[in-house]
């Protein structure tokens, strides 16, 4: 007896592209319209994965470039431009042979997106460390040396001892390992954009862990950045512990 559309559309409805290249042969000869059309979007999805693959082969550029060295590292950061909340950076070494898709700068994908991508990054790479810098830290030597400082304790934080860092456009002082910093590389290096995605998510956290702490600032949706709503909080709660005396001197 003939499957209806309907248990066929089920089949389809599979994440393995081994089993949807089946499908597609063996449904091929169906002369249904329904059966037709799940041939269809299985066909583009597979396209699509194809697509994704070749996109993530041309983010290993640089990573190819100089993996006869050693460890290579990607480093970045999050933070820089939030009125509250630390700056973090991420540091991640993934596996030479790494099939993660749909890396890319975490500000281009969806909250969910990187909270995915975050698990799957924490799972398969090499090692990832994490570095922290404060408001008061922040304060006190302002915010570049900041980041520069959240990046070196990234990198004292990963389990193995990178032989080269791939930066995303800076250069970090006191490292002594070799140090490649690329324009908008967490767009163009998969290291840097799993550094991305890991730096940011963990400070997202972060910053909905302070606001149930300080709820009137309305945290866990701006994140610390200068909002509208997170502006009018600070003109009448006045600052937090966690607030950058060095950022609000504007509004406080």
């Amino acid at each position: 007896m003939a499957l209806t559309i309907k248990e066929i559309g089920d089949l389809f409805k599979t994440e393995d592209n081994e089993k949807l290249n089946e499908l597609i042969k063996e449904f091929s000869s169906d002369e249904r319209d329904g059966v037709k059309k799940h041939i269809l979007l299985a066909k583009k999805k597979l396209l699509a994965y194809e697509k994704e693959v070749l996109r993530i082969e041309s983010l290993k550029e640089y990573e190819r470039k100089y993996e006869s060295l050693g460890y290579v590292c990607g480093i970045d950061e999050v933070g820089r431009g939030p009125l509250a909340g630390p700056v973090v950076a991420g540091a991640v070494i993934l596996p030479k042979d790494s099939k993660i898709l749909y890396l890319n700068d975490s500000k281009k994908l969806t909250a969910k997106k990187r909270e995915e991508l975050y698990d799957v990054i924490m799972e398969e790479a090499v090692s990832v460390g994490l570095g922290f810098v404060g408001p008061e830290r922040i304060d006190e030597i302002n915010i570049l040396n900041a980041t520069y400082e959240a990046m070196r304790d990234a990198v004292s934080k990963l389990s193995v001892v990178p032989d080269v860092l791939l930066n995303d456009a800076v250069t970090i002082p006191g490292l002594s390992m070799k140090q490649v910093p690329i324009i908008k590389g967490d767009a163009k290096s998969v290291s840097i954009a799993a550094a991305s995605i890991v730096a940011k998510v963990t400070r997202d956290r972060l910053m909905v862990e302070y606001d149930a702490v300080y709820p009137e600032y309305n945290f866990k949706s701006n994140k610390g950045y200068g909002s509208a709503d997170h502006i009018e909080a600070l003109k009448k709660y006045g600052k937090t512990p966690i607030h950058r005396n060095s950022f609000i001197g504007n509004f406080v």
